[in-house]
């Protein structure tokens, strides 16, 4: 049963639309597939978590767009908020 969903494809979070257990499945559709993870904390419904590996200072993409940076390693399945991303703003 999908508890998170990939908004864009070319995004490397999902967002959990329910709450989500350390250690359970996380399981959202990518163009027609089911994929499915392990949470590796528990998140909170509508938060945020890697659906891939995410490197130290790599982009943080939901909705196809850059929303953030990574400050440490984030692994598939970890929480991504304020403690691990560092905010990107556009310079107008």
């Amino acid at each position: 049963m999908k508890n998170a969903m990939l908004i864009d494809a070319a995004d490397n979070v999902v967002v959990a639309i329910e709450p989500i257990q350390k250690g359970g499945p996380v399981e959202y559709d990518k163009n027609g597939e089911l994929c499915t993870l392990t949470a590796l904390e528990d998140i909170t419904i509508y938060h945020k978590l890697a659906c891939r590996d995410i490197p130290k200072g790599e982009p943080v993409v939901k909705y196809g767009q850059h929303i953030g940076s990574a400050v440490t390693e984030i692994k598939a399945g970890q929480h991504v908020h304020v403690h691990n991303v560092e905010s990107h703003s556009e310079n107008f």
